[in-house]
């Protein structure tokens, strides 16, 4: 027996690890030493070099040296702890809104400070808003870039280099060997080194490593120790998948095969031609449906390709065989969209519809659940579809819209209702986010893709531009001018608060102000606060044309479908992101009119702001913006796991790293049947997340 610290060893025994500390890091999955090593830093900043203050302009990330001249608590609405900060030439203020004893302590006159931050321009001269800060270092400390970890709510990067300190030591005394997971052919193959070289490079590089380079979003940047790293991440998901279709594959389902005389009235009543996407698309589903494993389908398409149609055709051969269909969408107002489309072109062939979503109460709730439990047709509703009171008598087909906008325990909890018999239920999953192929690729190996790449004729290209605040009033005389003329419009507002109450205050505001300055101009409201008749009558008055500038709150994201809207409003358009500018946009040029997106935005904008932006007015394909999204955002914002934890990468980019995913398959091959390795990496780079990669 040995007390000196080992990797194994709960993050516990770690200096500045309490109970608090403990439960925040197993949110990130962190619960034993070795956890913490492949916690690795996002990027790096080079904080060798100071600036003077006198040179610091807003918007500069730097390090700052001087004398602490005064540290103060203020209080207005909040306390708040303001430091002094002054050198030869000039000085600045440090503000810190959580602070403890020992800091006010620690931050006193006459203190000599280095302290690291984003330089803005505050009402009193320059500041920095909660900036990293360390009693100056004697000259002679070797200098080394500074790493910055992903984090979450409570630990502070001060944190994150002791706590990675304290690990690269038990790393580098403790006697056991991390295992190496890769094979060795493929190392020295590709000249890469081992775990233990690799996670010390990467925690503490050398101030003239080339890993500073890894901040630019530099889709050619690689580095041997990143790179090693990055090939055993992807490798555990592209595992991880795998393992996931082969359990798919050993799952049982009903096999409900084509009935054409279903099809083709259904085909008759449709007032226009498929596109040839459409048609793929849907032979694919139906082939699916014929076979006895389960599907598992992605549709993606471009906003208004045409996805509701393949649905509508895919559950035919369910319905016709007796089984049931669930349908489910994130928002009211889409759901209420699939409800009107569905009843409408369903009911002539005899079919069964249901309707389902929190508002819907008392007893028509009850019949509504009733219905469900004796079999009818089609379940159209919104998240109460997921709810335990819901029972399905058998359910053939899920039909989630918009998958990335529910959580990935709601989407399991769907499907697992059509267990019943030892069948699973068939899924067809649809998604107006394009998602990028390296990140199909990459998070949906299970999964069978189909794309609709193609627009209906008759659909018309939005010109989109990005207009200053200060021009609002040629905006709103545009606007004047389309409607009087006949057209529609939409005037979009936000907030970056997610809060439906302040959305809905805003847009009342606007609707306000909008209805003053054209008072000859038909002006409704329509926000997610709203009772659901109401809402319903204000979007088919919009619909026959009766009301001709509807202002919303982004409840109009999805679904609304209105040919003669052709120019739509976004206010304040820097503060959305661009999957969102994008679908908002796709409310308009649905008709043969001529059409147009104005992005009203409050300058000065930032740099991520300036390229969503930037990318929305160069091009209305889907799929490039979703790329631009990808790079801007992540992987976790883009496909909505971010609440689970699946699919967060630790270091692997998937823009960056298109390369190496083209590598994962193969290599993937060769380890497939090594299950000892396989259960190994899934367990380092995934945990416990695994499950999640189903839904």
């Amino acid at each position: 027996m040995t007390d000196q610290p080992q990797l194994s060893d709960s993050v516990r025994i770690l200096r500045g690890v309490g109970p608090g500390m403990q439960e925040g890091l197993k949110k990130l999955g962190i619960e034993s030493v070795a956890d913490l090593l492949f916690h690795l830093p996002m990027r790096y900043e080079d904080r060798s070099q100071t600036k003077s203050i006198g040179d610091c302009r807003p918007g500069d990330r730097v390090l700052v040296e001087g004398f602490i001249q005064n540290s103060n608590i203020v209080r207005h609405r909040r306390a708040m702890l303001v430091v002094t900060l002054s050198d030869d030439t000039g000085s600045l203020s440090l503000r810190f809104f959580n602070f403890h004893a020992a800091q006010i302590r620690s931050l006193s006159r006459g203190v000599k400070l280095q302290a690291f931050g984003e330089i803005r321009g505050g009402a009193r001269g320059l500041e920095m808003i909660h900036p990293s800060y360390q009693k100056s270092k004697n000259a002679e400390e070797e200098a080394s870039l500074t790493p910055i970890y992903p984090s979450t709510e409570g630990i502070r990067q001060a944190s994150w280099i002791n706590l990675s300190e304290q690990a690269l030591k038990i790393l580098r005394e403790d006697t056991s060997v991390l295992t190496e997971l890769l094979p060795a052919a493929l190392l020295l193959r590709q000249q890469l080194p081992e775990l233990k070289t690799a996670l010390l490079m990467l925690h503490r590089p050398d101030i003239d490593s080339e890993l500073a380079n890894m901040n630019r979003m530099d889709e050619n940047f690689h580095h041997p120790a990143r790179d090693r790293l990055v090939i055993e991440e992807l490798l555990a998901h592209h595992l991880s998948m795998r393992r996931i279709q082969q359990q798919q594959q050993r799952r049982k389902a009903l096999a409900f095969p084509l009935n054409p005389t279903l099809e083709d009235r259904f085909l008759q009543q449709l007032p226009f031609q498929l596109t040839r996407a459409q048609q793929r698309v849907i032979t694919e589903i139906q082939q699916d449906l014929n076979r006895q494993q389960p599907m598992m389908r992605l549709l993606q398409g471009d906003v208004g390709c045409g996805k509701t149609v393949v649905a509508a055709l895919s559950l035919l051969p369910v319905v016709a065989a007796g089984y049931q269909v669930a349908i489910t969408a994130p928002t009211e107002l889409l759901a209420e969209q699939h409800r009107d489309y569905f009843a409408q072109t369903l009911k002539p062939l005899g079919i069964d519809t249901v309707w389902l979503s929190s508002r819907v109460t008392g007893k028509a709730r009850e019949q509504a659940l009733h219905a469900i439990a004796n079999g009818v047709a089609v379940v159209i509703g919104t998240h109460s579809l997921m709810q335990k009171t819901v029972e399905f008598k058998q359910l053939g087909l899920v039909i989630i819209d918009e998958q990335h906008r529910f959580g990935v325990h709601q989407r399991l909890a769907l499907r697992e209702k059509g267990q019943a018999g030892g069948h699973w239920p068939h899924q067809l999953i649809m998604t107006a986010t394009p998602i990028p192929r390296t990140l199909a690729m990459t998070a949906y190996a299970g999964l069978q893709i189909s794309v609709i790449d193609e627009l209906p004729p008759g659909r018309t290209a939005v010109t989109t531009v990005a207009i200053d605040q200060q021009r609002r009033e040629q905006v709103i005389e545009r606007i004047a001018f389309a409607c009087r003329e006949g057209r529609q419009a939409y005037w979009v507002c936000t907030l970056i608060e997610e809060s439906e109450l302040l959305e809905a205050q805003a847009a009342e505001d606007t609707a306000r102000q909008l209805s003053a300055e054209l008072p000859d101009i038909n002006i409704a409201l329509v926000h997610g606060r709203m009772k659901p008749a109401e809402k319903s009558a204000i979007m088919t008055a919009f619909r026959n044309a009766e009301i001709k500038l509807l202002v919303a709150t982004t409840v109009i994201e999805v679904g609304v479908d209105v040919p003669n809207a052709s120019l739509m409003v976004i206010d304040n358009a820097e503060r959305l992101g661009l999957s969102q500018l994008h679908q908002l946009r796709g409310r308009v040029g649905r008709g043969s009119e001529k059409s147009s997106c104005v992005l009203l935005f409050k300058p000065p904008l930032g740099e991520t702001a300036r390229a969503r932006l930037d990318i929305m007015r160069a091009t209305n394909d889907g799929f490039r913006i979703a790329e631009k999204d990808l790079e801007l955002r992540g992987p976790g914002e883009v496909l909505g796991t971010r609440q689970t934890g699946a699919l967060q990468f630790r270091l692997a980019d998937l823009a960056r790293d298109a390369a190496l995913i083209q590598q994962v398959p193969q290599l993937a091959e060769a380890l497939l049947n090594d299950h000892h390795r396989t259960d190994a990496l899934i367990a380092r780079w995934l945990g416990n997340a695994e499950r999640y990669a189903e839904a």
